[in-house]
């Protein structure tokens, strides 16, 4: 089997690479403009590597014929103002992904999603309530599953499988700073001695999930029936609170919180997946809780520091 992977040096991207290569067995090409994402996530990766823009048509002929399509590349910094640029990217590049399916007989698009699509809407959030994003990130993210309603619609020969990521956290996500999870901003911080900082008084909550969970369930996509788009979550909400006490139970220390006022004008104050539909579309069902995946993270995190 042979697949590509859009924005695969990218933190999502670059996991889900290597786990098609080592548990699919397959060929994978990733393709990213390395505009944010990283050589570094793909050490060891023994697939090809296109660098081209999503928006750009030259890429398709050196993709050349694959089983499916996992589109992860996009401007994921939910604080980007410039709102031409975010859907240019977001949208339009999907759009663009479509065509090379639709070019190349792909039966298969398996595309990220998100929760920012809902923005402070009612909880447990449901695929079919109304978006009401609180950015032009969660917007496009939206447009982007109008976009894929429609397409399927119209070429029901092909299986589009949105997923709607909530706060994904893990391994190959260094890169992007200010943009990574919590949990690594709070590790480096915990780990430079430093009391981790977070908006008063640390009781938002929010439905973390770990990587491994997350490429599973890109695993899981590749043998859904039908076009679909479901929550990828834990499906439990977790306050920042608790995050810090796990990561000070896996860092072996015991730094207190160090509240500050929360500087913007929009914020999701609970995230929370309904995960029904992820379990009767794709079989999905969270393996990893806050804690272990912490722990977890935390480990490789060392391992890393030491070389």
């Amino acid at each position: 089997m042979r697949y590509l992977v859009t924005g695969g040096a990218g933190f999502v991207g670059s996991n889900l690479a290597f786990a098609l290569g080592s548990e699919r067995k397959a060929f994978v090409t990733a393709l990213d403009n390395f505009s944010s994402g990283n050589y570094r996530n793909l050490i060891g990766f023994s697939g090809d590597v296109i660098a081209d823009e999503i928006l750009s048509e030259g890429w398709f002929k050196k993709a050349g014929t694959v089983d499916a399509v996992f589109h992860e590349a996009a401007i994921t910094d939910t604080t980007v103002a410039d709102q031409k640029k975010m859907m240019e990217v977001n949208v339009e590049g999907f759009r663009n992904v479509l065509r090379f399916a639709l070019e190349s007989g792909v039966k298969k698009v398996i595309y990220a999603s998100s929760a920012g699509v809902y923005g402070n809407g009612a909880c447990p959030m449901k695929e079919d309530q109304s978006p009401t994003p609180e950015n032009v990130y969660g917007f496009s993210k939206a447009m982007m599953d109008n976009a894929a309603g429609e397409f399927a619609a119209a070429h029901k020969e092909m299986t589009l499988v949105g997923l709607r990521y909530f706060n994904v956290y893990g391994p190959r996500e260094y890169y992007k700073g200010h943009a990574a999870s919590m949990m690594y901003q709070l590790y480096l911080q915990m780990k430079a001695g430093k009391r981790p900082r977070i908006f008063k008084f640390g009781e938002q909550m929010r439905d973390f999930v770990y990587i491994k969970d997350v490429i599973r369930a890109n695993l899981n996509a590749l043998d859904a029936e039908q076009s679909c788009v479901v929550n990828i979550a834990a499906g439990v909400p977790e306050n920042f609170n608790r995050v810090i006490d796990c990561l000070n139970k896996a860092m072996k220390t015991d730094l207190d919180p160090e509240y500050f006022d929360n500087p913007y004008g929009f914020y999701q104050l609970k995230t929370q997946a309904d995960m029904r539909r992820a379990k009767a579309h794709l079989n999905y069902r969270p393996e990893w809780k806050l804690e272990d995946g912490i722990a977890d993270y935390v480990g490789i995190l060392e391992k890393e520091r030491r070389g």
